[in-house]
């Protein structure tokens, strides 16, 4: 397939609300795939005011403030008007950038219209609960990731540290690199 062939769905947390590594990288690898000819929507959660511009064609998903992380914003669903939308954008590949609900809303929606997933991993989000004292919750944390990768058709790290990692905790055996 020809890039110019190539129609991106790209699901995420936070694609600009608030600034960090994995959404400066987002923002990065659509704007890159825009350069090549390829057609991007990004589906994430927006606020008023943004940490930067984002990069493409960005739909607002709904979503509520984390408790005690209130900077943050947790999808809940996809609603029908952003379904529309993407049936409308008509994609041929959906990407999920964060192991979240929307995620999840999104694997179920590719694989209710055979659209192939391929998931980017950005943060050791298995590690979360020991800064808040929840240490013990890890393995539970890591099931849960390991259940949300095997369902997609393709995952990919941002280094061959973090690929073998994500092979040791048995997410996949086959995680390329995209870098």
């Amino acid at each position: 397939m020809d890039v110019s062939q190539l129609r991106v769905a790209l699901f995420s947390g936070n694609y600009n609300y608030v600034r960090d590594g994995a959404n400066q990288a987002l923002n990065r690898l659509v704007g890159y795939l825009l350069k090549q000819g390829a057609a991007v929507r990004v589906y994430a959660p927006v606020v008023d005011q943004p940490a930067f511009p984002p990069t493409g064609d960005l739909v607002g998903i709904p979503a509520i403030s984390v408790p005690g992380r209130t900077e943050y914003r947790a999808p809940m669903m996809i609603p029908p008007r952003v379904k529309r939308d993407i049936a409308a954008f008509a994609p041929n590949i959906v990407h999920v950038a964060s192991p979240e609900i929307l995620g999840h809303r999104a694997i179920s929606l590719a694989r209710a219209h055979g659209i192939p997933v391929v998931a980017s991993v950005h943060t050791r989000f298995e590690t979360y609960p020991r800064y808040y004292g929840l240490a013990f919750l890890e393995p539970v944390v890591e099931a849960l990731l390991r259940r949300f990768y095997r369902r997609c058709d393709a995952i990919v790290a941002p280094s061959e540290s973090m690929a073998q990692l994500l092979r040791e905790q048995r997410m996949s055996f086959d995680v390329g690199i995209w870098s």
